[in-house]
Formats: C-alpha cells, structure tokens, sequence
C-alpha cells in the first residue's frame, strides 16, 4: 500500500541520514579539519537528540495524531538535510546534525502508531512491520555504496541533499486519509517529560564526551544526569501521566527486550563509525570501495526481514531475537580477531555477514514484540521508549568504540570490535534468562 511505502521511506531517510556519513567521515574531517573527535560529534549530536526526544515524541503522536507528527517531522528533516549540505562550519554542522535528530525522533515512533492503525491485525501487523524493516533497511545497504559515490564525486556536502527529495516523495505519499486518525485523549506531563529528555540528553552528552577524552566534560554532564534523573524520579512518582508506562516496564521479558534492542544499536552504530577508519586509514581503500566493503553488513537489512516477519508470526520473537545475538556476538569476535592479526577482507565480510544477519533477525522481532505489548493508544509511547533505549545504546557504541579507535595503536580497532561482541553476549544472555522465565523481575 501507498501509505505503508510512504511510512516505510520515512524510516528509510532517516537511517539513510546515518549510514551515508560514515563512508564521508575522512572527507569530512579533511575539509572542516577535525580529528576524529568532532567526528564523534557530527554523529552523536544526531542521536542525542534523537534519544533525548524520542520518549517524548511517542506521547507527542498519541496525543496530536501521528500522521500530522510524522510529517511534520520528516519536512523539518528534509529542510535540515539542505542546510546541512551548506554548513561552512563544524560548529554549524553539529547544531544542523542535532536538528535532524530532532526531526528524526518525530518521526520514528510516529510511524509505528500509524503502521499499528493500518494493521490492527497481530498477524498483518507483524508482516507490515517485516516489510517497513525491509524497505527501511534498505538505506543501511545502500547507504555506504551511495554515501562513498556522492564523495568521490562531490564531496561529503552531497551525502545530505538525498534527503530532501526523499522528505517530499514521503510527504506525498503519507497525505492520505488511510494514515490519520484522531487526537488522542493521553494526558502528557509536560514537566516530567522536559525532566526525562533532559537526563536522556545529559547522559548521551557525558558519554560522547567520555568518548572524546573530555573528562572534566564528561564528569560535569554525568553529575547533571543525576540529578536530571532525580528530579524525573520525583515528578514521575506524583505523575497522573507518567512518562513511563509502568505497565510494559513491569515484565522483566520486556526490560530485557530493552537491553537487546541497546546492544543491537551499540553494534552497529559503533561499527558503522570504525570500520570506515580502518578500511580508508588503514586499509587504504578508497571512499567507493569502503562502501562495497560494507554489503556483507547491510545487504540482510533488505533480505531478511521477511523472512523474520514470517518466523515471529509462528514461532513468537525469541528465538530471532535469540539468534540473532548469538549472531552478533560471533561477528563482533571475527571482526575483532581479523583486525588483530590484519587477516584479509573475507574474514572481515564473514564477520560483517554474522552481524548484518544478526541485527535484521533482532530489531523487527523487537519492534513487533514491544508495540504489541503497548496498551491501546500509547503505541507511539511504546515506540517511543524502544527507539530512546536503541539510541543511548548507539551513542554509547560510537563513545566507547570510539574511544578505543582514537587510542591510534595498531591494536586499537580491535579492542572496539571485541567489545561489541561483549556487550552482545551480555545482552543476549539476560534476554534468554528473562525470556525462560518470565516472572523473574
């Protein structure tokens, strides 16, 4: 359906936005002459933001109806793309590149109460979903490949334009009457919902800053998450409208549910921000074939989410989910392994291949699993909070692997790689422990 593809290539531009820089990161920073550490800042400005709001913008779409959320966003992200593309600056960027984070929040748990309103059937919506991640992935595939085109021939400023002919095909195609619906009637409690983006926001910022090596930053931004967080505690205890719906929190399967969907991000965000320096920096492969590099990663994005739609419609979410952190923690070991000895690129693509199985095998079984356990008319919430845990977790990923990238050793993108098979084995063990036996809190 129209609106489904409409839906579909929101999500799409948005991911687009995120794996088309990587490939550009050397060209970036030769042209705004920045070290890697504004680069961690050109993408983590993106998912603070994007984190800080999204729990925020979920109750934002139940209340004022979704389709006018989700458009609104991707019109403000389409005309941050351009303004993106003319930044003269690095400061500049990073305050553009925040923007379309906050569009970006707009848009994604948004699009999953419209895809809930269109298939209010379990099994449609499952296969609806399966499809939207299909459609959707397709930028985490083609993202590279046309991020390190647009570089070799014009530059990174190109990278960004994409987006704005997007934004308006995806405004056209969501204009319908099939996607709106009414206002909600959830009460939204303005005060505690400033307090938990404001700890969310904090807390990515100590991290990217930790990433960067900016201790008395990072030391400064993590006092003030504790004391955001205490004043989100307080208010949200007296809330009539918590922030947090307590009823989806209280099953230990879904607070594990959250921490898979956390490593899944750390994965492949902090991937898609080191391996670009190890296939250009060390590797010295150009922009274009950096991109190629990345198929084994990104081609499951489009092939595989079918097939997963079609396993959680049978067999329920875990043992993709299962699967696929099993997946992602071999592929993070073989990454690893391969940049610790400088094995040749098919041992890499083997390690990019596990991981892109394993991230297309966890996120649509979490998305089906997560808005399916939502409360009538907090779909948007639901997402909302799946989406926020997923970025705190990709902004730690780029800090952390990042900071292990930058230590400029030999050894050093190892040690990144390894850590996200670590994070991964973790996760996944906590989710199959929660998931056999559900009642442990």
């Amino acid at each position: 359906p129209t609106a489904l593809l409409g839906i579909s290539l929101g999500y799409f531009m948005v991911l687009l936005d995120m794996t088309v820089l990587s490939v550009a990161e050397p060209d970036l920073a030769a042209s705004l002459h920045t070290s890697i550490a504004g680069l961690q800042w050109v993408t983590t400005a993106y998912t603070v933001m994007f984190g800080a709001l999204l729990l925020s913008a979920g109750a934002v779409a139940d209340r004022y109806g979704a389709h006018r959320v989700f458009r609104g966003g991707v019109a403000v992200f389409g005309l941050g793309s351009l303004l993106s593309a003319l930044a003269p600056a690095l400061g500049l960027l990073v305050g553009l590149r925040a923007v379309l984070g906050a569009a970006g929040a707009a848009c994604v748990p948004a699009s999953m109460a419209m895809i809930r309103r269109l298939y209010p059937d379990p099994a449609e919506r499952t296969r609806a979903v399966a499809a939207w991640a299909a459609i959707s992935g397709a930028a985490v595939a083609a993202g590279p490949i046309a991020g390190g085109a647009l570089v070799e021939l014009a530059g990174w400023r190109a990278i960004f334009l994409l987006n704005v002919a997007i934004a308006a095909l995806v405004v056209a195609l969501t204009g319908g009457q099939a996607v709106q619906g009414p206002r909600g009637g959830l009460r939204i409690d303005g005060r505690a919902q400033l307090a938990a983006c404001a700890a969310l926001a904090l807390l990515s910022d100590a991290l990217s800053a930790a990433g960067s090596h900016s201790w008395a930053h990072a030391t400064g931004s993590a006092a003030a998450t504790v004391l955001a967080a205490a004043v989100f505690v307080m208010l949200e205890r007296r809330s009539a409208a918590p922030v947090l719906n307590r009823t989806l929190l209280r099953s230990g399967s879904v607070q594990a549910g959250l921490a898979a969907g956390a490593a899944v991000n750390f994965t492949l965000n902090g991937n898609l921000f080191v391996l670009p320096l190890l296939f250009q920096l060390d590797r010295h492969l150009s922009a274009v074939i950096s991109g190629l590099a990345f198929l084994p990663l990104t081609l499951p994005f489009v092939l595989n989410p079918p097939v997963t739609g079609r396993i959680v419609a049978r067999f329920g979410p875990r043992p993709p989910i299962l699967t696929g952190m099993t997946l992602l923690t071999m592929g993070g070991i073989t990454l690893g392994w391969a940049a610790w000895v400088r094995a040749g690129y098919s041992w890499l693509a083997l390690g990019l291949l596990l991981t892109g199985f394993g991230v297309s095998l966890v996120l649509p079984a979490l998305v089906s699993a997560i808005i399916s356990a939502a409360p009538e008319g907090t779909a948007g919430a639901a997402g909302g909070l799946l989406n926020a845990i997923r970025q705190a977790g990709a902004t730690l990923g780029v800090a952390a692997m990042g900071a292990f990238a930058g230590l400029g050793t030999a050894t050093a993108p190892a040690y990144a790689l390894l850590l996200s098979a670590l994070v991964s084995v973790t996760a996944g063990a906590w989710f199959a422990l929660a998931t056999t036996h559900p009642n442990r809190q």
